[in-house]
This record gives C-alpha cells, structure tokens and sequence, in this order.
C-alpha cells in the first residue's frame, strides 16, 4: 500500500480538485483506493455525495484503525472508498498535540488499510501544524500544487525550508503547476524559474478552467461531465505521470 497526501501550506490552489480527480482516475486503473478527507470543510467528501458521520469522532481518529474502518463509506465508482471529514478534525492539532509519538500516530493508524487498499490518497488542509508533520511522516509521497505566482513560488519555498529545518526528506515531495494560465507572463517565468530548481516539478500542468469550478455543481469528477475538456485530460495525465513515481 502507498501512501499519497495532497498538501499545500496556502488554500485556493487546486489541492481538492487534485484529491478528487486523481482518487478517481486511481481507482479506474484498478487501485483499490481510499480517500481520507482531512479538511473539516469537507470539500472532497462533498464532491463524492459522502455525508459526514453525524456524531463527532475526531477524538478517536488517531487511537486504533478500527475507528477510520467504522467510518469509511463507498462511493459511486467501484474500487474507491472514502471517509469524510467532520467538523470536529479541525481539533486535529490540539489533540495530537496532547498524544505521544504524536508525529507517526497517523502512520501507525494507516498500516491497519494494508490489507485492504492499493492506495491510499489524503486531501489535507491548507495549513502547517502537528497534523501536516504527522501528513509529512505517513506519506509516501507529497503532491504539492503550485499556482505559478509570487505568492505560491514563496509559499513553496517555505514548505521546503521547513522540511530542511525540521529533517523532513525532500525527496517525498513531488510539485505540480496548477490553475495555470500560460497566457499570463507572470505564470510563464514563474514556471520557467521554478523548474530550474530543485525538487523537479512533474511535467503535466493543469490548467486553469471553469470546468474545474464545476465540480461543485455536478458533484463529480471531472471525467463524469467534462470527459473530452482540457483539465480533465491534464488530471488523467497527471495520474499517469504520478503512477509511475508511487
């Protein structure tokens, strides 16, 4: 089982889209695949039509697998599972904070799914805190997506000066460009900049597009709606291109 978190340290970047689609194009490849909807906004849960659990279980999220097991919902397209988020996972900080070895909690609690699950993909808040380092030790990999401006270039380079700080291996990280508008020259020089450094950014860029914004509407993965459109066929390129890295 592999380990796949979604992660941006800045909101508004594509981060859920990014979950939805490649949950979806992963469990279409034949991944049994399990999306874990880290936000307490529920974004992604709302996408796949998934209710949150009515009582509050932020609490127990982190004591044994058996919690997130009790928890999991199917979704409408074979081979993915999901386990929406609830309000009370914006404590998450407070309580791991309460917890010992509070940084391999979360990778503890995951090899319960080895049997299970292919893949297991995590849509996680915009921000950095005990809950992003315990994300930083469980995953595998970390998809990161950049919108190709000032602001995000120095977001990014934040998130890698953290990782250097606190002896996070860089080599987990695996950036993107997102909501790119090539039309702009700021989302030019600024992708032409950063792909001189390192870590490498994958090749496929996702463009900006309405479609994307749709997804709200449709409650869907872009492929369900916006099967032939451009961002639908970057997302499915952006999964082969990450299928080949897990």
């Amino acid at each position: 089982m592999k380990t796949l978190a979604i992660y941006s340290m800045k909101g508004g970047v594509g981060k859920t889209a990014t979950s939805v689609n490649l949950a979806y194009w992963a469990a279409a490849s034949g991944l049994k695949t399990l999306l874990i909807d880290l936000d307490p906004q529920g974004a992604s849960s709302f996408y796949f039509r998934i209710k949150p659990a009515k009582k509050s279980w932020g609490k127990r999220f982190f004591k044994a697998y058996e919690n997130l097991l009790e928890n999991i919902r199917a979704s409408d397209y074979e081979g993915l599972d999901v386990i929406p988020a609830h309000l009370s996972f914006r404590n998450f900080d407070v309580l791991l904070n309460s917890l010992d070895k509070r940084k391999s909690r979360l990778k503890n609690i995951l090899k319960g799914m080895k049997s299970e699950y292919d893949l297991v993909i995590l849509d996680c808040p915009p921000s950095i805190g005990q809950l992003s380092e315990a994300v930083f030790t469980a995953a595998d990999q970390l998809l990161i997506p950049v919108i190709p401006t000032t602001l995000s270039e120095r977001t990014f380079k934040q998130l890698l000066d953290f990782f250097e700080q606190e002896d996070y291996s860089r080599k987990k990280i695996l950036p993107f460009f997102s909501m790119v508008q090539q039309q702009k020259s700021m989302h030019k020089n600024t992708q032409e900049t950063l792909r001189q450094g390192k870590p490498a950014f994958l090749d496929t860029v996702i463009p900006f597009s309405a479609d994307v914004e749709n997804m709200g509407e449709y409650r869907a993965p872009l492929d369900v709606f916006a099967r032939s459109k451009p961002a639908n066929l970057a997302y499915k390129d952006l999964w082969q291109e990450l299928k080949s890295k897990l």
